[in-house]
């Protein structure tokens, strides 16, 4: 019987192989060339109110990152912008925002830690009447009702102690100020508690802002403040809560905003 002649397994060749990534580096573009013509399509159909916003929600690279350092970061096509150091030139400012991660909350979170501590190693002290440190000495203190209490106080400062090291860790109302005059808009970022609001983003148009207000009240509770007026809506504070910037500070800043988004000035 004549033999069948078995075909060989088709082997690329270099030849092919460049004429495939050649092929594939062509119709690169082109998918990039329909995406961004169904983008405009859906942009144009979208409500005046959504429109101009609408470009920074499609777009992956519109979003604000964190690295694993800690440093907030804002993506803008190919390149990510460092949102976390100041900028301010004729088109943009960019005004970093100090969360929770300050000195004075270090301070208090380990004064408040150590004070607990101090508290529940001297009510355990006085429960089993022995000295759980050398140098606290608790044999002069009943349990009932020093030690008790002394154990409430602990348990306390030990719930505070634990809030304030997570505000801590979370960095909570850290975020900036963005002020953009190519793309019209003013972007607020701020961290909030973990959860649904946990990353604040309010954008708004330029052309909404009508004035920028500063609020400033002395006394045991001083407080100054720079808000943004906007139309339709609440007054936005930029400045940080909790650190009430300088009178020169905050008129600095308002001085500066104002000029750059051309409005006037309330409250000074």
């Amino acid at each position: 019987r004549p033999r069948r002649l078995r075909r060989a397994p088709h082997r690329p060749t270099m030849s092919s192989a460049l004429a495939s990534a050649a092929f594939t580096v062509r119709a690169a573009p082109a998918r990039a060339t329909a995406r961004t013509t169904a983008r405009a399509s859906l942009v144009a159909k979208a409500p005046a109110g959504l429109r101009a916003t609408l470009p920074a929600r499609l777009s992956k690279s519109a979003g604000v990152s964190v690295s694993r350092r800690g440093v907030v970061t804002r993506a803008e096509g190919a390149a990510t912008r460092d949102v976390s150091v100041k900028t301010n030139t004729d088109n943009l400012i960019i005004d970093p925002v100090v969360g929770a991660k300050r000195f004075s909350n270090y301070f208090w979170a380990g004064v408040v830690s150590i004070g607990a501590t101090g508290f529940l190693i001297t009510g355990a002290s006085s429960y089993f009447e022995h000295n759980l440190l050398f140098f606290l000495d608790a044999s002069e203190i009943k349990f009932f009702p020093q030690g008790l209490v002394m154990s409430f106080y602990g348990v306390a400062g030990s719930l505070l102690a634990t809030y304030l090291w997570l505000t801590i860790n979370w960095d909570v109302g850290a975020g900036y100020n963005e002020f953009n005059k190519d793309e019209g808009i003013m972007r607020i970022f701020r961290y909030g508690f973990p959860g649904k609001n946990r990353r604040i983003n309010l954008v708004t148009p330029l052309q909404d802002i009508q004035a920028v207000r500063v609020e400033i009240a002395d006394g045991v509770n001083p407080r100054r403040v720079v808000y943004v007026r906007c139309k339709n809506k609440s007054d936005i504070p930029l400045t940080r809560i909790g650190q009430p910037l300088t009178l020169a500070e905050v008129e600095k800043q308002a001085a500066d905003l104002a000029k750059f988004l051309q409005v006037p000035i309330e409250g000074l």
